[in-house]
């Protein structure tokens, strides 16, 4: 067994003080619609909802093998930062964490929560890179052991742990794994353990479409930062991919690698919370979501996808179910010009059917004589009545412009 190997199940063993391992659950929602056995690897119930626990914490008690090492660093707005928080708390040493200055008030409280009096909370930067900056130069200057989320073999090494909890738990190897990709860390971990223990084992690797790291590093022959990234999937929005993760994950091709829409993302997040009770943040969904674009490879297998994390705000829910509505194409805002004269708005609400509602509605110039500009949100139970809806509009002569794809207009207007 490689170095690597005895590694992760040393990791997995030390794991043991902070918590069980995390549950591998057959899911018969959606075994049934796929036709396949497939396995939700739940790492949205560790103690901090998340697997970024499992790599904090293996880092820091590779370093605490020296003693004199007591003072440790992150810079993360999420799930890093509840990990070192919570590591440093079981350690009982000293951890000061940078976060944005935007990094909501929830996970301010959560981190300090894990941290129980051990941490420091630094907000610094409107951009991560100033924190992250500023954590750096923290470090040199405190002589502090900075923790990176994913760019660190000790952090592979704890992601690893699913990967030894999850071959354990299944009893045999699994057909498929799914696995989301961000930085890189646990993709790198778990197929670094598999690979050598269940070489028969497939994988699939997933990211957001607005974060396409490992593709992009895969078809230029190594790392590249992308020029913009959405950050919506704030759990795996990376602009660059991890050099040591990447340097793992070299042999994968880039048909392995699938991109998430982020607003399909949202589809598949209601539905687990909806149909099955799980709550998962954008990134735990990636594995899940990619599911319906498996389903004739995946028929009849065992397939295990990861859920790396379960750390959403419910106040992102409306924005959630908004996202969800406009990919399934329930949902639609046009800009409408409807001349000044009485029964104008009666000729166009004549055009709805009893499955439309009007979501929104607004003025949006109110000072020429004869057109009107209006703001109209519309909503429907079947995405076929749209096309009903625009017939009418281009019968009436109305001037009209469905703005629902426009991201310039959606951002000002909607």
């Amino acid at each position: 067994m490689s170095d690597f190997a005895q590694s992760a199940l040393a990791a997995t063993r030390a794991l043991r003080t902070l918590f069980e391992p995390t549950p591998l659950q057959r899911n018969d929602h959606l075994s049934a619609r796929y036709g396949a056995d497939i396995w939700l690897k739940r790492e949205d119930l560790t103690p901090v909802r998340s697997y970024k626990l499992r790599g904090a914490f293996t880092a820091m008690r590779r370093l605490r093998e020296d003693p004199a090492r007591d003072h440790f660093v992150c810079a993360s707005a999420g799930n890093h930062a509840q990990g070192v928080a919570y590591a440093c708390r079981h350690f009982g040493v000293r951890g000061t964490i940078f976060m944005p200055v935007t990094t909501p008030q929830q996970k301010i409280d959560k981190t300090r929560t894990f941290g129980q009096g051990a941490v420091e909370i630094v907000l610094t930067g409107d951009y991560f890179d100033q924190t992250l900056a500023a954590a750096q130069g923290f470090c040199a200057e405190a002589g502090a052991d900075f923790l990176a989320p994913f760019d660190d073999p000790h952090v592979i090494e704890g992601q690893a742990s699913v990967g030894v909890e999850m071959f354990v738990q299944l009893g045999r190897a699994p057909d498929l794994v799914i696995l989301p990709v961000g930085g890189g860390g646990l993709a790198a971990g778990v197929t670094g353990y598999l690979r050598e223990v269940a070489p028969s084992v497939a994988y699939r690797f997933v990211e957001p479409a607005g974060g396409a790291s490992l593709a992009a590093a895969l078809h230029a022959g190594g790392p590249v930062t992308l020029p913009r990234v959405n950050s919506f999937v704030d759990g795996a929005a990376v602009a660059r991919i991890g050099a040591l993760p990447f340097e793992r994950l070299s042999w994968a091709h880039p048909d392995q690698v699938l991109a998430a829409p982020e607003d399909r993302i949202c589809i598949t997040m209601l539905e687990m919370l909806n149909v099955e009770g799980i709550v998962l943040e954008p990134a735990g969904a990636l594995s899940v979501d990619v599911l319906p674009e498996l389903a004739d490879e995946i028929r009849g297998k065992t397939v295990v996808c990861v859920t790396s994390g379960g750390n959403f705000d419910f106040e992102r829910l409306p924005e959630v179910k908004e996202r969800a509505q406009k990919f399934a194409g329930l949902k639609k805002y046009f800009i409408l010009r409807l001349p000044q004269r009485p029964g104008a708005l009666r000729d166009f609400l004549n055009l709805l059917g009893p499955d439309d509602d009007i979501a929104r509605f607004e003025y949006l110039k109110k000072s020429a004589r004869n057109f009107g500009s209006v703001l109209i949100g519309i909503e429907t139970r079947d995405a076929a009545n749209f096309d009903r809806i625009r017939a009418g509009l281009e019968a009436s002569g109305m001037t009209w412009r469905d703005i629902t794809e426009d991201e310039a207009l959606a951002e000002f207007l909607i």
